[in-house]
């Protein structure tokens, strides 16, 4: 989905022309069966999209909110009755397996999600390095109910910050150099920067709840919201986007 602001009137007119090459002059092997470009109806809740505003955490509610309805926007729109995956990955994303999509639906699994870094260059060396970037794909912990006991109906439960020590276990960080890349665990939330999804899923009603849903929003309540329908969510700790 692309934002209603002049970036993305520039993003629309680049993804056109690339659409062309692929569906027109490109390798029919290489073409999509269909191509549907979304633009965002609303308003965005933040005035800039710099990582340091859209991470910043007072700006978490309204900003996953928003994010909420995009995704369920693009799925009520776009799910059809054919469709069998579906693969939300988030615009930012410039790195992935080439099999990125097969390598996920061989797990054959309701949910799954792999695990995201970031590469950054060290202020000090220069060097390029690695951190972990997703912390939404996490197990519970008895410190985060108990937060969720004394919250009330509109408050929310984020993940990353310091100011709200939930002690989950987070995949982010349970990634092992040179181990497994098939090794699953099993997920209690999700983060939605690449995700894969049985379409069933989305059938059955799980969405992004735009609102707090056991005091959870956006890809962390649906991971709930789609638990609460028997459905589970994996993830896989040693396979990197």
């Amino acid at each position: 989905m692309i934002p209603k602001n002049r970036e993305g009137n520039a993003a629309t007119l680049a993804l056109q022309e690339q659409i062309t090459k692929t569906q027109k002059t490109g390798p029919e092997k290489h073409r999509f069966a269909s191509i549907i470009i979304e633009r965002q109806d609303f308003e965005p809740p933040l005035s800039s999209q710099s990582e340091a505003e859209r991470h910043k955490m007072e700006n978490q509610k309204a900003r996953r909110a928003a994010m909420s309805k995009a995704r369920n926007s693009l799925l009520f729109t776009t799910l059809g009755p054919s469709t069998s995956w579906v693969l939300w990955l988030d615009s930012d994303i410039i790195e992935t397996p080439a099999t990125l999509i097969q390598d996920l639906a061989a797990h054959n699994k309701d949910i799954i999600v792999p695990n995201c870094f970031q590469r950054y260059t060290d202020s000090k060396s220069k060097d390029v390095k690695e951190r972990a970037y997703d912390f939404n794909s996490w197990q519970d912990s008895d410190a985060a109910r108990k937060l969720g006991e004394g919250m009330g109906p509109d408050d929310i439960l984020l993940e990353g910050y310091a100011e709200m020590a939930t002690y989950r276990t987070l995949m982010a960080y349970m990634y092992e150099e040179g181990a497994d890349i098939n090794t699953e665990v099993p997920l209690d939330g999700v983060g939605g920067t690449a995700l894969l999804v049985k379409a069933e899923v989305h059938r059955d009603g799980a969405m992004f709840p735009p609102f707090p849903f056991y005091h959870l929003i956006e890809t962390e309540g649906f991971a709930r919201m789609a638990k609460r329908l028997g459905r589970a969510a994996t993830g896989l700790p040693n396979y990197k986007v």
